[in-house]
């Protein structure tokens, strides 16, 4: 599968099957979090591979109850470093957020290369899955995301063209005026 076809297909997946990962299909998802790019390339981040089904069962009560998230083989819990992180993104803060959104989209576009799906999770307690997770105060985490073959096969298929807004709505051109610097 090219990158073209894993970004047409990449779906949010809330039911999973039992089936394991297979380990080669893990450490390919490792490296796609690993070689992610990051500010000035500090990779100020670590991410938690969360395997055990009590564990998990636990995130995902302290996750507004999104049970779903247990049911994937593997929990990604993407915490970050703000301290460590470039500080001065767009002149006003650290690059922490940025950082691990783009690590966790190498993950998604991965893990449907490996034929398995991924969801976003942003709705958690985090003092709680630290406190599980023995996740390190100074940590953040960002996002989690569970991983796992889809139940079933028609939860990743390409997007329809339909489902995304025309590109007049998504792109547009600025022009600058000669001599000015505006728009």
């Amino acid at each position: 599968m090219n990158i073209h076809e894993a970004i047409k297909n990449r779906r949010s997946v809330r039911e999973f099957s039992t089936r394991p990962i297979p380990e080669a299909s893990v450490a390919r998802l490792r490296d796609a979090l690993r070689f992610a790019p990051s500010a000035c390339n500090l990779q100020p981040w670590q991410f938690v591979l969360v395997r055990d089904p009590q564990l998990r069962a636990q995130v995902a009560q302290e996750s507004r109850e999104q049970f779903f998230i247990a049911e994937a083989p593997l929990l990604v819990v993407a915490c970050g470093f703000p301290d460590r992180a470039y500080q001065r993104m767009g002149g006003h803060g650290n690059s922490i957020d940025i950082d691990l959104a783009i690590a966790l989209d190498h993950l998604t576009l991965a893990a449907v290369a490996e034929g398995l799906g991924t969801c976003w999770i942003g709705a958690f307690d985090e003092k709680k899955v630290k406190a599980l997770l023995r996740i390190p105060k100074e940590a953040k985490i960002v996002a989690m995301m569970p991983v796992g073959f889809p139940l079933s096969e028609t939860l990743i298929h390409p997007i329809a063209a339909d489902a995304r807004k025309e590109e007049a709505e998504v792109f547009s051109k600025v022009t600058f005026r000669q001599g000015t610097g505006e728009a």
